[in-house]
């Protein structure tokens, strides 16, 4: 009889905790986002947008944890590794320096890239097959480069020396590939390598000195950032100034071209869903970008006096009046 009441309560205990187990939530998912600019840096609402298609509702069952380096690069290691301390199920990083960051700072939680470099900064054995915890969207297309200076020259009268400001690092590719579309369009380059924002006048003043009537910014961390007055100085100088996503042409660039960031942004957030469904990073394959967008600023071209030729008004995605 006492072996029958032991089991019973054995039996009852059993079914009491699998009931409980049953009425306890599940998990909500945790993604970690990694933006080496500021948070009026709107990429991340397409982001979010994106995964509100697929589901997912913020504080529902998802939940965001948001770091930003504020355009001080050398933040990235420890902001990384704080990320990685509230142990999130994706880290969505924004740039290929911060997911360099992240990947040191852990081996096992997947990461998301959207854009940058990604085989060339050696986050990836390949785009087929990524290999280890870093997966994404590249923002590197054949010939970006050469397009960016074609379009700035059907724009600008008489193009003959471009200044191209950038950040020290990788962005040196992007400063070679530019060389290399100068020297077949016969378009002379001005390297201008800025580090601090105290650098900025006098780079534009050596521009003007060297007589540049074009400006391309190679974009990064630090110069995404730091936009505004980059774009607001190049519009003082009457410099005509081409530039790489949208977001900058809608703070004062002249034009942009580039891979879309809604696309892109959107792409990201399947991939976390993919994740978050028991996919693995090293399986699922870097994308290229498709699509591109080019927009045009008026307000901007009539502030320099420059007129924007009508059939390449035709091809902007977008014009800002």
């Amino acid at each position: 009889m006492r072996t029958i009441r032991c089991l019973s309560l054995t039996i009852a205990m059993v079914v009491a905790g699998a009931i409980a187990d049953a009425q306890q939530p599940g998990k909500i998912p945790r993604i970690g986002v990694l933006r080496p600019g500021s948070p009026a840096d709107l990429t991340e609402d397409s982001f979010r947008q994106g995964l509100r298609e697929l589901g997912y509702l913020e504080g529902k069952n998802i939940i965001f944890e948001y770091r930003y380096a504020e355009g001080r690069l050398d933040r990235l290691p420890e902001l990384a590794t704080e990320m990685v301390r509230l142990k999130p199920d994706v880290i969505v990083v924004g740039s290929t320096r911060f997911a360099e960051a992240a990947k040191r700072a852990t081996s096992t939680i997947p990461i998301v890239v959207i854009g940058g470099d990604i085989i060339g900064a050696g986050l990836v054995s390949s785009l087929a097959h990524p290999g280890e915890n870093v997966t994404g969207l590249t923002a590197m297309s054949p010939d970006l480069s050469g397009k960016r200076l074609a379009l700035l020259a059907d724009v600008v009268p008489k193009l003959s020396r471009v200044a191209v400001i950038w950040y020290p690092g990788r962005d040196e590719d992007e400063l070679k590939q530019t060389e290399i579309a100068g020297r077949a369009l016969g378009i002379a380059i001005q390297s201008m390598q800025v580090q601090a924002v105290k650098e900025f006048d006098s780079a534009y003043a050596a521009m003007k000195r060297e007589r540049a009537n074009g400006v391309i910014v190679v974009q990064g961390g630090f110069t995404l950032f730091h936009r505004k007055q980059l774009v607001r100085l190049a519009a003082k100088n009457q410099l005509p100034a081409m530039c790489e996503q949208s977001t900058w042409s809608d703070d004062g660039c002249l034009m942009s071209y580039g891979p879309s960031q809604t696309d892109r942004s959107r792409r990201a957030a399947i991939y976390v869903d993919k994740i978050l469904k028991g996919a693995k990073p090293a399986e699922l394959p870097v994308e290229q970008p498709t699509k591109f967008e080019l927009v045009i600023n008026l307000k901007t071209a009539k502030q320099i006096g420059l007129t924007i030729p009508p059939n390449v008004l035709a091809r902007a995605d977008r014009v800002i009046k």
